[in-house]
């Protein structure tokens, strides 16, 4: 009897033997033969045809076929034939090649599918040819595939990154297949004889977890040769370079390019438009895409996927707009953009203080185009304003030109810049980290913090508040002993994991044994601490391996320090232990996922390090506890993190607005928008007081869609605390008490009793009010109250990003302050793509805004509103037009009880938008109420005196001047800053203006200190109102404020809901015409 499991005995039978020979062993054995778990019978026939084929160089092939009654239809039921496999024998030898089908009816087996469903044939190795090898030094080798010099010795050397020896490193030869030639010791030198130092041979040095190195041996005449070889940690490619947004017209021709570094260099690109992969044989991409003779039906988004032996990486993708030949690159007509005017300017006719100036969306669009594909167009093209017209708007005594946009057309883009400020302090006690990255003095005081920081896309600064954790003291080891460490110290709690090192695990970066004591340092960031959130590493993402970002839920973060006694060496170590106490993992699936990761502090993602396996232990009291024990070692990498990677996820659709009006055309951009994922709520299988994971974005021009965790089966699953800052000033969120208002909130029931909203304060008024919290219950796919936000699937975030304003969604407000702005060409800060070139605007350069203030004291028991009038001075296109208006009310002093200060915006003069001649802006210093000039400073008025023209000054109500072009300081009560975003620039200047100095800041008014002007106010009778009095007053009442022509209706209802009555207060001591 023959038994052959496979093919693999059978070929043993076979290999060697003549055709003639195979074929008698054969014929002897048909007694009962067992390939695999098919057994062949007497029954069942095994026929042996010797036959000759051209393609098999004249072998005999043999085939075995289970013979049974057959079926009439039965060949229905079997797939074609596979092709035969490659011929498993070497040149000149016999071997094996076989075929298959498969039953397409598998449950009918025996019915129908009673054919065979292998065969197999005899076949000869490819004929063997002579050795064509020529050596120019040395003879060539048994294998006949490379040179050897077998009096030439090569030394060499493998090190790591960080300079230690890369112990256990694989040496291999190039050749026609890898050849292993040894291994590096644990000083990772390595010896090996033989290798020709012909300039050909090349060497290619691997280990785990770093990318493998080429090196050649270089040509010399020397016999004893030496080489030094660095590896690199390997990691997944890095997208540096995501394709741009383009628009073309149909027929023409568009380049997409993407770029991406990584150890090892990508050296593969995908393309995909629309989620479909581009056939490569097709459109001959690598990382650049060219598309010829567009047609409609390739509009859409499209990204690339870099890869390399590490892994792959995806794109940001690129819309790809085209429109038809004729067509309009942009649509003609405005969208409603409603400013709010002066509280003296109310409008009877549609019964607001609100006026329709239109916008253009600032979206990509078909320009001029130059010849050639470039990656990145030469110019940009966006549809903004093509036509405006002056309108003026009646107001109490005065009238108020404004630029109204009519028409939208395609023109260049406003170049913008991308800025991230913030300031950095110590977690515990706001301590400022100074002079450096993390270092004050020479002391090292904070751990290496790594963030990712989102930015506005569309240009401008965006201000981040960074929370560094404080380093923990270090505690000294024996290096020959046991050490253990705990991480995670909780009063009446467990930690959540120890490190055990080993006896002699510590090594100095040259691979010698360190000997000796060991100061360590351990930082641990303990979840079920929740103020240890905002401390978060990175954004806590990884890329899986298909190149998509998947986040993680964190259960602890470490970050580990070994030093020598003294201090002054930083140590190695080999062999750690991880023990993670099961029973601090309260989701039964995680215990399956949790993995070791670190952090690559060049990209910002972590990186998987390593497994967990389920150990049993005694520890405390002869209890037996279950630990996950993962190892790991503490070379280039020192922060870690133990980490499940979550799928259950969702977005939060969130806007932020400058009033509790809450209207589409008050929001802000460049609000920080953050989330603390936390853990489950009591009744569910976790524990309420821990977090997995911080998350923060930054909203646009439709608001921001923030990530969190979520939950489909339960809505209490998992909660969020979302907060929001602008410039570092927190915004409050909408009030829950004492009842929850859903047209306030933006949520509609019975969604939001659902979501279980929440503000801070709502259970302790004298909490803040800058947080809320949610349950992130999934929407159900079957209601349709919760398919149209704020919670939307992982998979809807297109659907998020482009809801419109009337979607459900969450807002934070910021608290209006006593001060107001008028434009007469309209130009949000928030937004620096909304800027018009036109010779009326505030800002007259879009990459460098300088903002300018004065100083105004008052002398009066009453704080004073105070108004700066700006008109064109002295250029020809502007003289006597208006730029805009300022309002701000005084700030009282706390020394000085009737003293008080204003820092008061003007507009600069300078160059405008066209750079062909400055204009000395005429400023006009209007105080509210009865107020007397009483004096200016000198330094300015000898300014002004000396630089001609002066303006006139006969009303000593008021002030005005012809506003310096230099950039005078503090000594002359004027401020002046320059920056490439309007609210940093001007919030230095308020800074400098409270402070009274040139250089400093303060957020308290100093009224003695670097003024301009000093007037003296006369008291206001019971009956009169400040300016903002009025316009709060009016706002607590009614005041409609007409819906755009072209919002939905859900807005409509909204502003009808807002209805305000006007209440009118003569104002004493004001006139009118000029005010």
């Amino acid at each position: 009897m023959v038994t052959a499991r496979g093919w693999l005995p059978l070929l043993l039978l076979l290999l060697g033997a003549t055709a003639g020979l195979g074929q008698r062993l054969l014929r002897q054995n048909l007694g009962r033969i067992q390939i695999g778990q098919k057994t062949f019978s007497p029954l069942v026939m095994l026929s042996l045809e010797s036959t000759r084929s051209s393609s098999h160089r004249g072998a005999p092939t043999f085939a075995y076929a289970r013979r049974s009654p057959l079926v009439q239809d039965s060949k229905r039921f079997l797939s074609p034939w596979s092709k035969w496999s490659e011929c498993s024998a070497k040149c000149g030898q016999t071997g094996v090649q076989k075929r298959t089908r498969s039953c397409l009816a598998e449950r009918l087996w025996g019915v129908h599918c009673n054919e065979a469903t292998e065969e197999g044939r005899l076949c000869i190795g490819h004929v063997c040819s002579a050795c064509n090898i020529t050596c120019p030094m040395g003879r060539v080798n048994a294998d006949c595939d490379a040179c050897m010099c077998e009096d030439v010795t090569l030394h060499g050397k493998v090190s790591l990154e960080d300079g230690s020896p890369a112990a256990d490193a694989r040496v291999y030869l190039q050749a026609k297949k890898l050849k292993l030639l040894t291994t590096a010791d644990n000083k990772g030198t390595f010896r090996i004889p033989g290798v020709c130092p012909d300039g050909k041979n090349t060497l290619k040095i691997k280990k785990a977890k770093y990318a493998t190195a080429a090196v050649t041996v270089p040509e010399t005449n020397r016999r004893n040769l030496a080489l030094q070889v660095q590896l690199q940690r390997s990691g997944k490619p890095y997208i540096v370079k995501s394709p741009d947004d383009k628009a073309r017209r149909v027929g023409q021709s568009v380049a997409l390019c993407c770029d991406a570094v990584g150890t090892p260099a990508p050296d593969r690109y995908l393309w995909y438009h629309n989620g479909s992969l581009l056939d490569p044989s097709i459109y001959k991409y690598k990382n650049n895409l060219i598309l010829k003779n567009l047609n409609r039906g390739q509009a859409g988004e499209y990204f690339c996927k870099a890869s390399s032996d590490g892994g792959s990486a995806k794109s940001q993708s690129a819309k790809l707009s085209v429109v038809g030949r004729q067509e309009a690159a942009c649509n003609p007509q405005p969208q409603s953009h409603l400013i709010r005017l002066p509280h003296d300017c109310f409008q009877k006719a549609t019964n607001s203080f609100y006026y329709d100036v239109g916008k253009c969306p600032a979206k990509t669009c078909v320009g001029k185009l130059d010849k050639g594909l470039r990656c990145k167009d030469n110019v940009a093209y966006c549809c903004g304003a093509s036509k405006m017209e002056t309108r003026e708007i009646p107001c109490n005594g005065y009238t108020l030109p404004t630029k109204v946009t009519v028409e939208c057309g395609c023109k260049k883009c406003t170049e913008t810049r991308i800025t991230v400020r913030g300031r950095a302090t110590a977690a515990d006690n706001g301590e400022p980290l100074r002079f450096g990255h993390i270092y004050m003095g020479n002391k090292k005081k904070f751990v290496n913090t790594t963030k990712v920081l989102p930015f506005k896309e569309n240009g401008g600064a965006v201000f981040h508040d960074i929370k560094l954790l404080r380093k923990k003291a270090p505690v000294t080891l024996e290096s020959t002993e046991t050490n253990v460490i705990s991480l995670g110290e909780m009063e009446d709690d467990d930690p959540i994991a120890e490190l055990e090192i080993p006896p002699d695990s510590f090594y100095r970066k040259n691979g010698e044994l360190y000997r000796g004591k060991v100061k360590a340092s351990v930082t641990f960031l303990d979840p079920r601490n929740i103020s240890t959130a905002a401390v978060t590493q990175s954004d806590l993402n990884f890329v899986d391996e298909e190149g998509d970002v998947f986040p993680l839920r964190t259960y602890g973060m470490f970050s580990v320090d070994f030093t020598d006694e003294r201090g002054t060496e930083s140590l190695n170590a080999e062999e750690v232990k991880v023990h993670l106490d099961t029973a601090q993992i309260k989701m039964p699936e995680h215990l399956q996922e949790m993995k070791l990761w670190s952090l690559n502090p060049e990209t910002g993602l972590w990186e998987e390090e390593g497994d967990f396996n389920l150990e049993k232990s005694r520890r405390r009291k002869r209890e037996e506890r279950t630990f996950l024990v993962g190892n790991m070692e503490i070379k280039e990498r020192r922060l870690f993190n133990l980490d499940v990677p979550e799928n259950r996820r969702c977005y939060v659709k969130v806007r932020a607005y400058r009033s509790e009006r809450f209207l589409p055309s008050e929001q802000i951009q460049g609000v920080v928008i953050s989330v603390i994922n936390m853990e489950p709520e009591p009744g569910f299988s976790s524990n309420p007081r821990a977090w997995g994971r911080f998350d923060s974005v930054v909203t646009g021009p439709n608001g921001a869609c923030v990530p969190a965790f979520c939950d489909e089966q339960n809505p209490e699953a998992y909660t969020a605390y979302i907060l929001a800052s602008l410039g570092g000033e927190e915004l409050e969120a909408v009030s829950s008490a004492p009842k929850l208002n859903p047209n306030a909130i933006g949520v509609p029931q019975p969604y939001l009793n659902k979501l279980n909203y929440r503000r801070t304060d709502h259970e302790d008024s004298n909490t803040k009010k800058t947080a809320f919290s949610i349950n992130m219950a999934k929407p159900s796919p079957n209601s349709a109250d919760e398919n149209n936000g704020p919670i939307y699937a992982y998979e809807n975030l297109k659907e998020c990003e482009e809801a419109p304003y009337s979607a459900a969604h969450f807002r934070f407000y910021r608290i209006e302050g006593d001060r107001y702005d008028y434009n007469t060409v309209p130009f949000s800060e928030d937004d620096l793509m909304s800027w018009t070139d036109d010779y009326l605007a505030w800002w007259p350069k879009p990459m460098e805004f300088r903002a300018c203030y004065i100083k105004v004291k008052i002398n009066g028991p009453q704080e004073v509103n105070i108004r700066s009038r700006n008109m064109g001075g002295t250029h020809p296109r502007t003289i006597g037009k208006l730029y805009g208006i300022r309002d701000v009310r005084s700030i009282r002093d706390s020394e000085q009880r009737d003293v008080s200060a204003a820092c008061l915006e003007f507009k600069c003069s300078g160059m405008l938008y066209d750079q062909d001649r400055v204009d000395r802006t005429l400023v006009k210093v209007i105080p509210q109420g009865s107020c007397r000039r009483e004096s200016v400073n000198s330094m300015l008025h000898e300014y002004l005196v000396n630089h001609l023209p002066m303006a006139t000054n006969n009303d000593s109500s008021e002030y005005t001047m012809l506003a310096p072009l230099d950039p005078l300081g503090h000594n002359y009560g004027i401020y002046t800053v320059t920056d490439q975003d309007p609210r940093i620039a001007k919030e230095i200047a308020l800074g400098r203006c409270f402070d009274g100095t040139s250089d400093g800041t303060s957020r308290i008014m100093k009224s003695d200190i670097g003024v301009a002007l000093t007037f003296t106010c006369s008291e206001r009778s019971a009956a009169e109102q400040s300016i903002f009095e009025s316009q709060r007053n009016s706002g607590q009442q009614s005041l409609v404020v007409p819906p755009p022509p072209r919002e939905s209706p859900a807005f409509q209802r909204q502003l009808e809901s807002r209805r305000i009555t006007q209440s009118r207060v003569p104002m004493r001591g004001q006139r009118p015409s000029s005010y």
